[in-house]
């Protein structure tokens, strides 16, 4: 066997070993096998994607309880495919039409629709393999998506099944309108952005005389006002309820109506309602029985046919753009002296996420799905327990939404995606059946027919994701095995449009939950904690980190910074650090190697006689079953957390530096083949963390077959109830150590320098600890020499207590302690003055209240951290006093 490589290199090793577990099948779930299952669904990536941050997030999270759950014994299904990212992909194909000189509507929508799959076979695939760099252990020869034939069938029998049980229904209702786009889309695709507009003030005459004034940040949409709202009981209004409202510019007339949307303290009180341009006039309209006509089309330009008889100002502004039209009616109002005033006023605008247009409500007849209804038995299942979120805390966002729900608009003006499968006939009549000759004997042979012209939601075919991508509506075995899966995982921002509508479907189609667990993590933001945008110029690529640090530290980085209700701090730097550990399991691992460690089949780690190897072997049992539970309570940052502390500080940091000496004595067996044995643990624990280095070493120490370790069994923890005897003179060791290194780092003594160490009221036990140790104690604790203390304590010593024993550094001649007290007490001066300023700042509500949640985080951190330094000056001083 070669002696391993100086440095472990990612880059020619991470795609090596990672085909190597696919050419061995070591992903594969079996359906057949007698092993009790475990499944995970992936959140599918848009088709169009390429790798983010958020990526490398939730597929980490993912691939560590994957592959924990394998070793364990489980059939492991982690499911992966992508989805068809209606609008996005929708974009993507028209803008390269775009670049040849051609658009969609010239193409016709069945060559348009070719090109998209040309282009899907050619491009779609990148984010799949991106997938694989970061180690991502999915059954591939399972991938779906979610227009593939499979579902697609899946997706038709649960719209036709709805429709049958009078849940899929056509409505005219609001949507958010896409000007350029021409199609609905989802509140998920609306960004809110905050911009500098206007509140304008308009008198409205009241009939009898009186005036009542509204105020309005949209003054176009008056030309739609059906009635002018106020509070019940708004003493300033009241008497007018009832009454008729002259509407400037058209002259209708509209009545005053009491509802409690008018907010008495907002604005005037009086709120003009447009109930077919703003979603709470809608309501407000719809409780009312208000006409609902629109004055915008689909373009964004006024509209005034369903408007009546206008003078004809108002005639001249049919075709006009919004925006223009808005700057001329405010020009009338001015004109005819009814605009009271116009003040600077914040709002907040809807803009299409992906075309960066402004929102438009928009009246339009839809398909929506009845929402309230499917939702019931998914509330249930939370609070009956049978789902349970992780953290709880997101179940009290989960319900406030749930028992809110409004319909759900399933259908979008688009080409690229699922198509209704609705028929119409001359008549308009429509028949909804699974395919177009069903449709056919619904209507009767001799009737015309036309397919809905419209797609579903994307996030329809999302929703049936646990059980269409496992077959339904066929009766599969993997539906059978699968089918609850055990975890989702993914961020909070998709609760509502994604997991909620998991289990909706699930539940009515399945009678089951579709998982046991939702696991939310938090947003991958940068070091500082703000989140990642390209115009703060602080996004980071996953595959850019991955080159350069490597795929572990990228992984190990995540997984520390996810705790539970947390989100995560990542950059550059925090990877490039953590590559330090992978480095120092490395050069661990090939130190052990250089020394004759290997592994041992015969070893029995019961019958360890060492206490050094009886306290190495306690120390990986408790990591073990720490690791264990933390896992299991996905307790992800915990469990990097427990690997670190073991790894770094007691495997490497101690018992290998312990161990040095024994490598030359007659000990030297039990010491390698115990340091073999725990390294096998090493490797174990973390294979589910860093895959590809313990992979790596495994294979090349002879633990196991090449590429097997993916599949070793998940180590156990414990292995004697009696160890605390043989174990403790072990932490006593190190304990002292660590004392006297610190003492003698708050001394600032020269490493180089060592220092005689006396031992007040020490018992005999402990003065035989030390001189049975003084070799580890002189070397890693830079001792010349230790003993009881005789006689009165020498002037000038540092001290610190550990058990009865209290520890002395005699530091005459060593240091000059005059000046280290001087050096300390200026420090500790500036240390308490930075934490007053801290907490000053932190004790300021009119900062904490104005003040982002990054900035508030950023002075807890400085707070903590000036708190322990003055803490550990103050120690310090007073071992010199």
């Amino acid at each position: 066997m070669t002696i391993l490589d100086k440095n472990f290199e990612p880059a020619s090793a991470e795609a090596r070993l990672y085909s190597g577990w696919e050419q061995a099948g070591a992903f594969a779930a079996q359906p057949a096998s007698p092993a009790a299952p475990y499944s995970i669904m992936i959140p599918p990536p848009n088709v169009n994607g390429v790798l983010h941050v958020g990526h490398a997030l939730t597929m980490t999270l993912q691939d560590i309880l994957v592959r924990y759950r394998r070793m364990q014994g489980r059939d492991v299904l982690w499911q992966p495919g992508t989805d068809h990212a209606g609008i996005a992909t929708q974009i993507k194909v028209e803008q390269l039409l775009t670049a040849e000189g051609t658009t969609r509507k010239v193409l016709g929508r069945e060559t348009f629709l070719s090109r998209v799959w040309r282009w899907k076979a050619e491009s779609g695939g990148t984010i799949i393999q991106q997938l694989r760099r970061l180690g991502a252990s999915a059954d591939w020869a399972r991938e779906r998506f979610t227009m593939d034939e499979g579902l697609s069938v899946s997706v038709r029998e649960v719209f036709v099944r709805l429709f049958d049980e009078g849940l899929i229904y056509q409505d005219k209702r609001l949507v958010n309108w896409d000007t350029s786009l021409q199609t609905a889309i989802s509140d998920l695709e609306v960004e809110s952005r905050e911009a500098k507009g206007s509140m304008w003030y308009i008198r409205y005459p009241v009939e009898g005389g009186e005036e009542i004034i509204v105020a309005t940040t949209r003054p176009e949409t008056m030309l739609a006002d059906t009635a002018v709202a106020v509070h019940p009981e708004n003493e300033k209004y009241k008497h007018l309820i009832g009454r008729m409202v002259t509407l400037p510019l058209t002259g209708r007339k509209i009545p005053v109506i009491a509802d409690e949307y008018a907010d008495p303290e907002k604005g005037t009180g009086a709120v003009k309602i447009t109930p077919a341009h703003d979603f709470n006039d809608f309501e407000v309209g719809r409780r009312h029985n208000l006409p609902m006509p629109s004055m915008l089309d689909r373009q964004g330009r006024v509209t005034l046919a369903e408007l009546g008889e206008l003078p004809g100002f108002v005639q001249g502004l049919e075709g006009k753009d919004r925006f223009v039209a808005r700057k001329e009616i405010v020009a009338e109002l001015e004109r005819l002296e009814v605009l009271v005033e116009v003040k600077p006023h914040a709002n907040t605008v809807p803009y299409g996420d992906r075309s960066g247009t402004v929102i438009e409500p928009l009246l339009t007849t839809q398909w929506y799905c009845n929402a309230h209804v499917l939702a019931q038995p998914a509330i249930a299942a939370v609070e009956e327990g049978k789902i349970e979120f992780v953290p709880k805390q997101w179940e009290n966002t989960f319900f406030a939404w749930m028992r809110d729900i409004q319909p759900w608009c399933i259908s979008r003006q688009l080409w690229w995606g699922h198509r209704i499968p609705a028929w119409y006939d001359e008549a308009g009549k429509v028949y909804v059946a699974r395919d177009a000759a069903a449709a056919q004997a619904l209507a009767g042979a001799d009737v015309a027919l036309t397919q809905d012209e419209d797609v579903l939601d994307t996030w329809f075919s999302s929703a049936l994701w646990p059980f269409s991508t496992l077959g339904w509506p066929a009766q599969t075995p993997e539906l059978q095995k699968y089918y609850p899966t055990d975890t989702l995982v993914t961020g909070f921002d998709i609760i509502f449009f994604w997991v909620a509508r998991m289990m909706m479907m699930g539940l009515h189609f399945m009678g089951d939950v579709p998982f046991k667990t939702v696991y939310i993590h938090g947003l991958v933001r940068d070091e500082k904690g703000q989140k990642m945008s390209k115009s703060k110029g602080n996004v980071l690529d996953p595959l850019t980190l991955i080159d350069e640090y490597g795929t572990d530290a990228l992984r190990y980085s995540v997984a520390a910074a996810a705790g539970q209700g947390r989100d995560v701090k990542l950059g550059a730097k925090i990877v490039e650090n953590n590559r330090a550990f992978i480095t120092k399991i490395w050069n661990a691992a090939r130190f052990l190697e250089m020394n004759g460690v290997a592994p041992n089949p015969a070893y029995r780690p019961e019958e360890a006689k060492l206490p050094l190897c009886r306290w190495i072997l306690d120390r990986a049992g408790l990591a073990c079953m720490g690791a264990t539970s933390a896992l299991d309570q996905f307790q992800i940052s915990t469990y990097a957390a427990i690997c670190y502390q073991f790894v770094w500080n007691q495997f490497c940091d101690w018992f290998i530096e312990f161990a040095k000496p024994g490598f030359e004595t007659g000990d030297a067996k039990e010491i390698r083949d115990t340091a073999a044995y725990v390294l096998g643990i090493v490797l174990r624990l973390m294979h589910p963390l860093i895959p590809f280095v313990t992979e790596e070493l495994w294979d090349h120490f002879g633990f196991g077959k090449k590429f097997s370790l993916i599949k070793e069994a998940w180590p156990q923890g414990g292995f004697d109830a009696e160890q605390v005897a043989l174990t403790s003179e072990v932490d006593w060791l190190i304990e002292l150590i660590s004392e006297i290194r610190s003492v003698r780092s708050e001394m600032n003594v020269p490493p180089s320098v060592k220092s005689p160490v006396l031992l007040q009221d020490a018992s005999p036990e402990t003065l035989a600890r030390a001189e049975r140790n003084f070799e580890a104690i002189s070397r890693m604790a830079r001792a010349s020499e230790i003993g009881p203390l005789v006689g009165a304590v020498p002037k000038n010593v540092a001290q610190t207590v550990l058990g009865e024993a209290t520890i002395l550094l005699p530091l005459e001649g060593l240091i000059d302690l005059d000046a280290e007290a001087k050096r300390l007490t200026v420090t500790l001066a500036k240390a308490q003055s930075e934490l007053e300023k801290v907490r000053a700042k932190l004790g300021n509500v009119d900062f904490t209240s104005r003040a982002p949640e990054t900035v508030l985080e950023e002075h807890r951190e400085r707070e903590q951290a000036f708190a322990t330094e003055v803490s550990r000056l103050s120690a310090a001083l007073q071992r010199i006093s």
